[in-house]
């Protein structure tokens, strides 16, 4: 039997839908903690979506974990420490340990602000993957099929 999972968390103008949080107190509308659904180990995930004008309401850093803010649609800005910067789709923000955050849809947003946030514990990474095994006698499945 293979390691492997798989769900759909819907497309992204469907995640405002969903209600969740890390525990009741923390639950709110256009949040699912896609990790508390799957068997992850060294890294979990968050399905997000702003309306135009919503904010977080709150501040926050890790002291363990790096987060990775990927924006897919929306306009909005990410309080980092004592900066403001603006984000939208295509922007990539990653939050080291002990750095403070918060986030907000602008209010004249076309439409949600929509990202993922995946957040990574444990060792640095390596450079370059060490650990890949490659297997280039193997056919690609699809070329059986054909």
């Amino acid at each position: 039997m293979s390691d492997y999972q798989v769900i759909s968390i819907g497309a992204p103008d469907h995640w405002r839908d969903h209600f969740g949080g890390f525990n009741s107190d923390l639950s709110r509308q256009g949040r699912r903690i896609v990790d508390h659904e799957l068997t992850m180990q060294y890294i979990s995930m968050t399905a997000n979506a702003l309306e135009p004008g919503e904010e977080a309401g709150y501040w926050h850093k890790h002291s363990k974990i790096e987060e990775l803010y990927v924006f897919l649609e929306g306009r909005g800005e990410m309080g980092l420490d004592d900066d403001v910067i603006t984000v939208g789709p295509g922007t990539v923000v990653r939050v080291g340990q002990n750095v403070l955050r918060t986030w907000r849809a602008l209010p004249d947003s076309e439409t949600e602000l929509r990202w993922l946030c995946i957040r990574a514990g444990g060792e640095p990474l390596p450079s370059f993957p060490d650990d890949t095994g490659r297997e280039p006698g193997r056919p690609m499945p699809w070329a059986q099929t054909a």
